[in-house]
């Protein structure tokens, strides 16, 4: 602790002397200062290239500059400096960056597989959010708003992410970035791009190496938990052979291995060690429906922070086993945490075919291997003994697998005939995905592994976007995309016996056999008018409709005719139907005093109907270990919810005086729950009328405010200064639909200042300056002990825990 006050010191030593080098307001500003001012950035929201102030749709954009002058590296720190934007990284007993969802105006996916918000890089789809962390220095990153389903397609009718790429100038250049810091953070990152035949055929190239320590302590072995390392590389060759034609291809490499993830219980039942001794304490402060649990703001965790994760021989056995496996040994993580391969490449070609048409090609490819390896427990356990166990001990191990791969294409043309402009286009995506895992329970075998077999998907789509200028100022845009999806499912490669004509005829299916399939066709309008008040103010309003893909429960068929039976008299169906959005929206965007200052402002209201909801069962399946019947997980999904949403936002940027720069945002997202069914949140709850509560893992109101200081540094030719403050804020929110145990709010603090002289800078950093520690997410789970006796109903919430303050200092050089 004492080397972090220094640090701060320190830290804000510099900054006092930095600011001292400046005796008066200068007037050329720093490259990040600059740029902080969002009115001349070009968006593509509407596949065109447009002013981001005349675009009539919410759209964020961040540049490269101020990534890096607001230290956002990850997906945590995009959506903490983004009001609106949540990420969820929990799920299945493991909160880490192996799952990671993007939630936009609260509209939460219950499910990895019913995500509401997507990512594209340069417009082309990619199969995981966690990919933005391989983008080194990108151009911009613009966050679409609402239903994009029109010009995005699939899983984007919350809205959509698209990374733009840096294109290289055809100058040859490179730039150096290290970063050191506390609890061995470090980042090294090199950037090299220029010719290769002058200006008609160039390239840039990245290649990035970021690792950290986590920032808990596990208090099972000393080892840290949330450690987290990443290594990629990208390629851009740009080619121009002619004026009117470009050629982009695009390639990207990336590898995360990270160690056991921060994250906790906060027990609502004691764990009891054999002889009578608790060991871990119940937090309870409420029951509800006969049940203890937590309620209210959830409490810091009293028991500490600990997992088993020594890797025992028989884990060993487990991860060498090569039958039913979805990602082979070879590829596997090897240690408890996260270890994954992604693949990303695609292609561009824009053509101008005359002053008024040009046409544009896109191609994508996309693989994503990972595996990770959890204490599904959640605690050190060893002192709980068990006669059954090959640890000696009670323990519960648990692997669980992805292999994703998917590839899409896409080809439209642009018009413009003065009055009327707009795009017509086609794609098609593909996608395929491969789910499994296993558990040591006992004696590692083939037998411990369940693979999944195939789903897979084909989307066809062609969309319109029209735009009319009735005059100078009115406009109305009619953009639309029918789409025709095509789901499948298939019989693992082990084959499968069904024991019930519950969902499909009992009976042994052949691997590979076809399970399930259907095709949807739907057709998602948006219509928008804009008026242009004056140059300086723009009003628009919108109407849209998204739709989010089907699902399939195939999972269920593996389970007895009891089992089976037991989903099906939960709502669980064969099929899960698409689920269906339509958002009605308002806004404003313009400049103030002069052009210092820009400014957004929307207001939305939507309506979330067929909503696709988890259904999961603790089901007791006709084992028994020490006496005790086993049980087993039984996840699938159902169309059991409504939601109405709405709330405004805004955000803004103002230069008050060429020294200072303000910008900030802020929202208020309510969502009104109409409609939803849980067995296993009403078992714990009671409540059967969800009628008027909040979504999950999403804030009500968030806000970020950012100030700047800087300029030239007086009697210094060519040296320039910063220093900035960011203060981020995300309220609390819900583990459940039920409303029960929420998260504190969370208030974190940036601060980084710097100079700069000729092609090179340093700045020194501080994040979470006062240590907050909201947990980063929350769900309900289970309290897992050596007898499974608290498994019927929720007798937990998972937490994830936050990285703690960081100091670092960060240098850049460019050749």
């Amino acid at each position: 602790m004492n080397n972090v006050k220094q640090f701060v010191a320190t830290l804000i030593s510099t900054s006092a002397m930095v600011a001292g080098l400046s005796g008066s307001p200068a007037l050329a500003q720093s490259s990040e200062q600059a740029s902080a001012l969002p009115g001349d950035i070009i968006v593509t929201a509407r596949k065109r290239e447009e002013d981001i102030l005349k675009t009539p749709v919410t759209v964020v954009a961040i540049t490269g500059e101020q990534l890096d002058i607001k230290g956002v590296k990850t997906m945590q720190d995009l959506a903490a400096s983004t009001p609106g934007l949540n990420i969820n990284d929990s799920s299945s007993g493991h909160a880490d960056r192996s799952f990671q969802q993007i939630i936009l105006r609260g509209m939460t996916p219950s499910t990895t597989l019913a995500t509401t918000t997507s990512l594209f890089i340069d417009g082309v789809p990619i199969a995981s959010p966690s990919a933005f962390t391989a983008i080194s220095a990108p151009e911009r990153i613009e966050i679409l708003k609402g239903p994009q389903s029109a010009y995005f397609g699939r899983n984007t009718f919350a809205g959509a992410v698209n990374v733009v790429n840096s294109v290289p100038d055809g100058d040859w250049s490179a730039t150096v970035t290290g970063m050191a810091g506390t609890r061995n953070n470090y980042r090294a990152r090199v950037e090299v791009e220029g010719p290769i035949i002058g200006d008609a055929l160039t390239f840039r190239a990245t290649g990035e190496k970021f690792g950290k320590d986590g920032s808990w302590k596990n208090e099972t072995n000393g080892e840290t938990l949330g450690d987290q390392s990443s290594a990629t590389g990208t390629l851009l060759i740009v080619a121009k052979p002619t004026d009117k034609l470009t050629i982009k291809l695009f390639g990207m490499i990336a590898r995360d291995e990270d160690g056991p993830s921060a994250q906790t219980r906060i027990l609502a039942q004691n764990i009891v060690a054999p002889g009578g001794t608790t060991v871990y304490a119940s937090q309870s402060n409420c029951t509800v429906n006969g049940n203890p649990f937590i309620c209210g703001t959830l409490p810091r965790f009293s028991n500490g922070v600990s997992a088993n994760t020594e890797m025992s021989e028989n884990i060993r056995n487990l991860l060498a086993i090569d039958t039913n496996r979805v990602v082979s040994p070879d590829d596997t993580v090897d240690h408890y945490g996260l270890l994954r391969h992604t693949r990303h490449a695609h292609g561009t070609l824009d053509y101008e075919l005359n002053d008024q048409l040009s046409l544009s090609l896109l191609g994508g490819f996309n693989r994503e291997k990972w595996s990770t390896l959890i204490d599904l427990d959640g605690f050190d356990t060893s002192m709980l003994t068990s006669a059954y166990s090959p640890y000696g001990y009670f323990d519960f191990p648990y692997l669980i697998e992805r292999d994703n791969k998917d590839w899409s294409t896409e080809g439209r043309i642009n018009f413009d005939f003065g009055k009327l402009r707009g795009v017509v286009g086609a794609s098609y995506l593909y996608a395929r995905s491969y789910s499994g895992g296993g558990s040591a329970l006992s004696t590692a075998s083939a037998a411990s592994f369940y693979k999944g077999g195939k789903d897979q998907s084909e989307t066809k789509g062609a969309y319109f976007g029209l735009t009319y200028d009735f005059t100078d100022s009115l406009s109305l845009s009619a953009e639309g995309r029918y789409q025709v999806d095509k789901l499948a499912s298939y019989v693992s490669s082990s084959g499968l016996t069904v024991a019930s004509d519950v969902f499909v005829p009992s009976g042994t299916y052949a691997a590979g056999t076809l399970l399930a399939k259907r095709t949807f066709k739907n057709f998602t309008p948006r219509i928008i008018a804009n008026y242009q008040v004056s140059p300086e103010l723009m009003l628009y309003a919108s109407w849209a409709k998204g739709i989010n893909p089907a699902q399939f429960n195939t999972g269920i068929l593996s389970e007895s005719a009891a089992i089976q039976q037991a989903a099906a008299d939960a709502g669980m169906a064969l099929t899960v139907d698409p689920e269906k959005m339509t958002n009605y929206e308002i806004g404003a965007k313009g400049r103030l005093f002069g052009g210092r200052m820009t400014y957004s402002l929307a207001a939305y209201y939507a309506q979330w109907r067929r909503q696709i909801n988890s259904i999961l069962l603790t089901l007791p399946n006709g084992t028994f270990t020490n006496g005790v019947e086993n049980v087993s997980f039984v996840s699938g999904y159902a169309n059991s919810g409504s939601v109405n949403l709405y709330g405004v936002e805004g955000q803004f940027a103002w230069r008050p005086i060429d020294l200072i720069t303000i910008d900030g945002g802020g929202a208020i997202n309510v969502t009104d729950i109409r409609d939803f069914a849980s067995p296993t949140i009403t078992a714990l709850s009671g409540i059967t009328d969800y009628s008027g509560k909040e979504m999950p893992n999403t804030s009500k109101y968030s806000a970020n405010i950012g100030i700047q200081l800087g300029g030239d540094v007086k009697g210094q030719d060519d040296t320039t200064w910063f220093a900035r403050a960011d203060w981020n804020f995300k309220s609390g929110f819900y583990s459940s639909q039920a409303n029960l145990a929420k998260t504190s709010d969370a208030h974190k603090v940036n601060v980084r200042a710097g100079l700069g002289w000729g092609d090179a800078s340093i700045q020194v950093f501080v994040t979470n300056l006062f240590n907050n520690k909201a947990y980063t997410s929350a769900t309900d789970n289970w309290t897992i002990e050596q007898n499974y006796a608290y498994m019927s109903t929720y007798s937990a919430v998972l937490v994830g825990l936050p990285e703690l303050r960081t100091g670092g200092v960060e240098f850049k050089v460019k050749f």
